[in-house]
């Protein structure tokens, strides 16, 4: 770490223990640095390795100090601690002329939640805490032709809510509401605002383009009646149309399709298989389900504007009062590009990836299977807040959220990725003693050593090096010629850290019984190494395997973790 990156850690650490009654967090202050200044985190691992040392000299300080020496340094950063911020989100508009506020959740589950679902839930669920009302959970899933459902995905998205803090109050599937659709689509024909078109899409599309009425659109209620009565029977390639303005400025708002005829054969509804044929287009759906659940107040995305004009014709036929509209932007993650669900889907079933919850795609259920923490990602959802700009996140808001809640909590220990075989001259046989964290009394951990142990390769350095084993000794590099590298013991003197002579590294004892074979799956790719024996008791724990990162332990026999960050 060089003496500028050392001298912004000591800032952000002095900004971190203002905030937090004079003790700053090592965890929070690498989070907020990273965060601030991501062309550091290639060197992740040396301000990891460093930063608590810094961190450790500012709490040497007293509060009054620590404050004082920010005020004069860096006063800027003194500002989000006088001057709070308002993280809360927009009002919500017209709210008070609502006996109760109804939000809706309203998913198609052909897969799990990713990310930007998860800032639907976690938005329309902090509206409805705000304003003391109600969250629908309404599962779109009326469209098995291009987006087909998965059975496991409502449950996956039920437990997926919990987990985010999320409380719904209500849960519906559009596939169970179909008589319903029925009901509706009749009302519509005998309102005189659909009809039932028998053209051809290509010669409806062309018609549509010139703002030419089809054939169709001239049939009295009766004939739209029997037409709609032969769509459920025998008709095909016939849809029933609302009827708009032929004209509109808009080609995509003229006499749009309400239902659609689908082959069940070819596409069965995973819940309902071949019992209808008939099935609403979501703008529809939607529109019916907004109103009959009592929804006041809808989020959408701000491309979906021609959705709300659509059903705003629907709503006119009907006399109802249509809810009101947020739109937010798109969100794009950093990390992960603009992966969709269902392109995701084609990838899993093609065997890029091992299924919904593999590390290295942008579900919640990755997350939850990596050691992030529900309300890490909530956190940093919310501080998106709605707004109309499409928005870049990264993921290090997630991870230096899930920092500050995993931190106390994780045990630590070492896990040597490569492990190469390393040979101490001259070395005592010892009980090493690393602590299981530094900051709790938690204990120790016993790791026996005698005179080979295992160290990273790019850890070790030309001959004539030295290193301090972190908990154990120092060495010097004897030789590096051959399969087993060779170190000399020289001593415990930790003047030799003090001074910034030796690296502090990781090791583990080879003795048997000591470590155990493991893999650490991450985002980019699986690393393979040796853990602490000792690591095995934390089977569904989140650890912190030093100069790592966090991970959770998924399982033991074989020991395999599952990487969270850094």
């Amino acid at each position: 770490m060089d003496d500028e990156t050392r001298e912004l850690v000591r800032l952000y650490a002095l900004q971190n223990a203002v905030e937090h009654g004079g003790e700053a967090n090592p965890g929070a202050v690498i989070g907020t640095l990273m965060g601030e200044h991501p062309e550091l985190r290639e060197d992740a691992e040396s301000i990891s390795d460093e930063a608590p040392e810094v961190v450790a000299s500012v709490n040497e300080m007293d509060a009054d100090e620590q404050r004082a020496t920010l005020e004069e340094e860096a006063p800027e950063m003194l500002e989000e601690d006088e001057e709070e911020e308002d993280d809360s989100l927009p009002e919500l508009p017209a709210a008070d002329e609502y006996d109760e506020i109804v939000m809706r959740f309203a998913p198609n589950p052909n897969g799990p939640p990713t990310i930007g679902s998860a800032r639907g839930i976690v938005v329309n669920d902090e509206y409805v805490r705000e304003y003391d009302g109600r969250l629908v959970l309404r599962f779109d899933d009326t469209d098995a032709v291009n987006k087909p459902p998965q059975k496991e995905a409502y449950v996956w998205y039920e437990e997926d809510a919990e987990w985010l803090g999320a409380e719904v109050h209500e849960t519906y599937r559009a596939s169970d509401r179909l008589e319903t659709y029925y009901e509706h689509g009749r009302a519509l024909i005998k309102e005189e605002a659909a009809y039932v078109c028998d053209c051809p899409g290509d010669d409806f599309s062309e018609k549509k383009a010139a703002g030419e009425a089809c054939p169709h659109r001239g049939r009295n209620v009766q004939e739209n009646l029997e037409a709609w009565e032969a769509m459920h029977d025998d008709a095909t390639d016939t849809v029933l149309r609302v009827k708009t303005d032929i004209e509109h400025k808009n080609p995509a708002l003229r006499d749009w399709v309400a239902f659609r005829i689908v082959d069940v054969e070819t596409h069965p509804h995973p819940l309902t298989g071949d019992e209808y044929r008939v099935w609403p287009m979501l703008d529809f759906q939607s529109a019916v389900d907004d109103h009959l659940l009592g929804t006041t107040h809808i989020i959408r995305g701000k491309d979906l504007r021609d959705s709300e004009g659509r059903q705003k014709y629907v709503y006119d036929a009907f006399g109802w009062d249509y809810p009101e509209v947020l739109h937010w932007g798109r969100i794009s993650v950093e990390e992960y590009g603009t992966l969709s669900t269902s392109s995701l889907a084609e990838a899993i079933e093609a065997g890029e990836y091992e299924g919904w919850d593999d590390p290295r795609v942008p579900t919640v259920r990755a997350l939850r299977r990596r050691g992030v923490q529900g309300d890490a990602l909530r956190d940093a959802l919310l501080e998106l807040g709605v707004s109309e700009s499409d928005i870049e996140f990264s993921m290090e808001h997630v991870y230096s959220a899930n920092r500050a809640l995993v931190d106390d909590s994780a045990n630590r220990y070492f896990f040597v990725r490569n492990p190469v075989r390393v040979e101490v001259e001259d070395a005592p046989s010892v009980v090493a003693r690393p602590p299981l964290h530094p900051d709790e009394d938690r204990g120790e951990r016993e790791i026996n050593v005698d005179d080979e142990i295992y160290l990273e390769a790019d850890d070790i350095p030309d001959e004539g090096g030295r290193l301090r084993l972190k908990s154990l000794y120092n060495v010097e590099v004897v030789s590096r010629d051959g399969d087993v590298p060779v170190v000399r013991h020289i001593g415990d003197d930790l003047s030799l850290v003090r001074e910034g002579d030796v690296s502090v590294v990781h090791w583990l004892s080879a003795n048997d019984g000591e470590s155990v074979e493991a893999t650490l799956r991450t985002p980019s790719g699986d690393e393979t190494g040796v853990v602490e024996a000792a690591a095995r008791d934390e089977e569904g724990e989140v650890v912190q395997f030093e100069r790592v990162g966090f991970a959770r332990v998924e399982t033991t026999e074989p020991f395999v973790a599952f990487f969270a960050h850094r």
